[in-house]
């Protein structure tokens, strides 16, 4: 199968900073999580992805249209949902008069069929109840599904979330996870997340980045897998960094302690022993 989006050799700086150098990679039909610290280079990546910022150099291509010219830039978006880390909204404007402002923008003309869009994304974000709310009185959690909503809008091919679980509770998560499983189905999903426990649970493909490249591609249980023999358990507390388990027990990676016996490796550890042992002991 084609892919839906492919970067070769792609290179971003900011002034002195290179936030992006060398990054190739192909997405195709299911949900992809990207992992990495923060300054990892994510943000940027989805961002030149989403077509929103231009890379200084490297390849992206799109259901085979190139970004860099502005007509088959514009087919790209009519195909592309994008949440951004910091979605944009209008206070005063209720749930449903700003994701039909958004409709409008991606070109759904028909009044009824717009408004028929409108209800349903709201609904997939359990939030047609809040219709007609203003916007500065949802809550946090609120506001971010109804960013996710506005990503929703014309059954795109190509969804592209930059942390996406942010303010959502136990409950909204659960049901995020089931939209996206779903969604990821028949289309293109990826999604830009801190949470490991949203990769473990929903992705079946995960890139970890580091200091603007790409140090981990593969599934979460080849992500776990970098850390297998290096997850101990002991009854007292080791030197290093640790942490204490609900059994009482305390958890640590990298080195055997004295006493201790192997526990078994998640996609955590994994990620954990990928950035090295500065991040395990931040």
């Amino acid at each position: 199968m084609e892919p839906t989006l492919t970067v070769h050799d792609l290179t971003r700086r900011f002034g002195r900073r290179t936030a992006l150098e060398g990054v190739s990679l192909a997405f195709g039909r299911g949900v992809t999580g990207l992992l990495g610290p923060n300054g990892a280079g994510k943000t940027t990546l989805i961002r030149v992805l989403a077509t929103t910022l231009a890379p200084d150099a490297g390849r992206v291509a799109a259901f085979g249209l190139d970004p860099a010219d502005r007509e088959q830039r514009l087919a790209i978006r009519r195909r592309l949902g994008y949440l951004p880390q910091s979605p944009g909204a209008y206070p005063h404007f209720t749930a449903f008069e700003l994701v039909e402002y958004v409709a409008i923008l991606k070109e759904i003309d028909d009044r009824r069929a717009r408004h028929d869009e409108v209800r349903r994304v709201l609904a997939e974000v359990d939030l047609g109840d809040r219709a007609h709310t203003k916007v500065r009185r949802l809550s946090g959690g609120m506001r971010q599904r109804l960013a996710l909503a506005q990503a929703l809008l014309g059954d795109p091919d190509l969804l592209i979330l930059d942390e996406p679980t942010v303010g959502l509770d136990p409950e909204q998560r659960m049901r995020f996870r089931a939209l996206l499983s779903r969604l990821g189905a028949s289309r293109t999903v990826l999604l830009s997340t801190h949470q490991t426990e949203d990769v473990t649970t929903l992705c079946e493909r995960v890139v970890v980045m580091r200091t603007g490249g790409v140090v981990f591609e593969g599934t979460p249980g080849e992500l776990a897998a970098q850390a297998a023999g290096q997850v101990w358990l002991t009854t007292t507390p080791p030197e290093g960094t640790f942490w204490r388990t609900p059994d009482g027990r305390y958890r640590t990676l990298g080195h055997r302690p004295p006493a201790a016996v192997p526990g078994e490796p998640g996609v955590e550890d994994g990620y954990l022993l990928l950035l090295g042992g500065e991040q395990v002991a931040a």
